[in-house]
């Protein structure tokens, strides 16, 4: 179904009931229509400023010079900041104004003004507190695959009344073609986006991100609340690092740094973000929030275990792995600059009386290992997963992780991290995504405690359930019993967490969307817990 671009150009703006056409995503209209075209986002919130985010198309294609206002009520009597920008093609006329001489803790309206007198959708924004102690309350959100189903998580949010602000851990989109992930049988029908290839260049990037951005759960979502977002990995490509990724191929796709370079310049341009690869948050008098990089700027490349099963001897190859590369101080998460500034900077916090620190990585930090009885999962399973078993397994007898794309992957890079916590005091709560599953954790650095750890399961792209037939009760159960660290997880829904940060505490609640495969915003909350100040563990 294709849309009417002339409706569309007389509005002036997508509506959200445009929005929620079928097929809308993956119509070819997406990539090719004028005037505000993707609604308004906002970001990067401090106590007295905001980032502003639209999309402008002029019928002539080329630049336009865009105003913003901003008010205290959503009718603009009374206009209290604003700020212009040129945009045009270069920037697939996209436009960020950052506004200032704003409230601490105030909800502010803004809208933009084209050069014709069309005005975008009216957004609302909400502004860090300046000081005091009243709880805030964030969205936390990771891995939305659209192909997968329909972004309930993020209706859901969006429906709430109490929340002050969105956090996007990464894998906003991924990056795949049609028919790979999900397969054609697995895609929910009318959520395959475009364009019709895996995203490479500029073009596909700035496509796939026109195409995200016309769900209107994602847009009623950037329409209420700013966002604190970071990348992970499929924004670029699956499993990336600094010199690479799994789901490039070099042959036939070209240079990765050209890859790499495209994915960022779209990320920027299309995302309601500054160009800081990392940066300081800071909520009143409550606590401070980390914004990480922690995939393509200084990671080291993953290990691998599957080469180590196919020498002679397996168990020696994978022991002399465990004790030689795995715990090689030279891999890195976040490279020397990037580690030595976060330490700085918590210690700062905590310097500074704020009871808690609150730092946001793209992957889970605690260590997860195969439970020795996880062959009793695989009664019906893909060849691919009982093989994953099956070797996981055999690592765990040896302490070994299975998943070395996570924090699992770099433990002398994790190590440092959680002495350097240990060693500067204040309370640190870290928030992490990528797993697709939910998982709590106690952060624990040579056996003493450090931290706590909330990792988020995904909007919509599968977990463990994808994998396996057996019980999901089953299977958390195992899980929680072979780690040590691991307090809790649930394996086989979706949804989001909710974090509430009050001056004595940091909760957190699982919430879990009915289904992604019908658009309904019904959710529940599946599992709760907190850090008590001055108590590294969950309660």
């Amino acid at each position: 179904m294709l849309i009417d671009r002339r409706s569309l150009i007389a509005t002036g703006m997508f509506g959200i009931g445009a929005l929620s056409l079928p097929g809308f995503a993956r119509a070819a209209t997406v990539g090719g229509l004028t005037g505000f075209t993707h609604a308004v986002a906002s970001g990067e919130p401090s106590a007295d400023s905001v980032l502003l985010w639209t999309r402008y198309v002029p019928a002539s294609g080329d630049a336009a010079e865009l105003r913003v206002e901003v008010g205290e009520s959503a009718d603009f009597a009374h206009v209290v900041a604003g700020g212009a920008q040129i945009t045009g093609p270069w920037r697939d006329h996209t436009a960020k104004i950052t506004v200032d001489g704003l409230q601490p803790g105030r909800n502010y309206f803004y809208r933009f003004v084209a050069p014709d007198g069309s005005f975008s959708p009216t957004g609302r924004t909400r502004t860090l507190p300046g000081g005091g102690t009243r709880p805030w309350r964030a969205a936390i959100f990771s891995c939305s695959n659209m192909g997968y189903g329909w972004f309930n998580a993020y209706g859901h949010a969006a429906a709430r009344d109490d929340l002050d602000c969105v956090i996007h851990l990464g894998d906003y989109f991924y990056e795949y073609a049609p028919d790979h992930y999900p397969a054609a049988k697995d895609a929910v029908p009318g959520r395959v986006p475009l364009p019709a290839a895996a995203t490479i260049h500029v073009a596909d990037y700035r496509l796939r991100y026109a195409s995200y951005r016309a769900d209107p759960d994602l847009q009623a979502l950037h329409l209420k609340l700013p966002m604190i977002a970071s990348w992970d990995d499929h924004e670029s490509a699956n499993d990336s690092w600094e010199g690479g990724a799994e789901n490039h191929h070099p042959a036939s796709e070209g240079d990765w740094n050209l890859r790499r370079d495209a994915a960022i310049q779209v990320y920027r341009e299309w995302m309601p973000v500054s160009d800081e690869p990392w940066k300081t948050y800071d909520i009143g008098g409550l606590a401070t929030l980390f914004r990480t990089e922690t995939r393509l700027l200084a990671r080291t490349r993953q290990a691998e275990l599957a080469p180590l099963f196919k020498q002679a001897d397996p168990v020696a190859a994978l022991t002399a792995f465990r004790d030689g590369a795995w715990m090689d101080p030279g891999k890195t998460m976040m490279g020397s600059q990037q580690e030595v500034w976060l330490s700085h900077a918590m210690r700062a916090s905590v310097k500074s009386g704020r009871p808690w620190q609150i730092v946001g990585f793209g992957t889970v930090m605690g260590k997860t290992v195969m439970p020795a009885d996880a062959t009793g999962w695989l009664t019906g399973t893909s060849d691919r997963a009982r093989a994953r078993v099956e070797s996981g397994i055999v690592a765990a007898k040896l302490g070994l992780p299975f998943n070395y794309d996570s924090w699992d992957g770099y433990p002398a890079a994790k190590a440092r991290f959680l002495r350097s916590v240990q060693g500067m005091g204040g309370n640190t709560v870290v928030i992490s995504g990528d797993s697709h599953n939910a998982w709590a954790f106690n952060l624990v650095q040579d056996g003493k405690p450090a931290a706590v750890e909330f990792a988020g399961h995904s909007v919509t792209s599968p977990g463990y359930e994808g994998n396996f037939t057996a019980d999901p009760r089953r299977i958390a159960s195992a899980l929680v019993a072979a780690n040590p660290d691991m307090t809790w997880c649930d394996t086989s829904r979706r949804g989001y967490m909710a974090m509430t940060v009050a001056a004595d505490r940091v909760s957190n609640d699982w919430i879990m969307v009915d289904t992604i495969k019908t658009r309904t915003p019904r959710a529940t909350i599946a599992h709760s817990a907190a850090m008590l100040r001055g108590r590294p563990s969950l309660v």
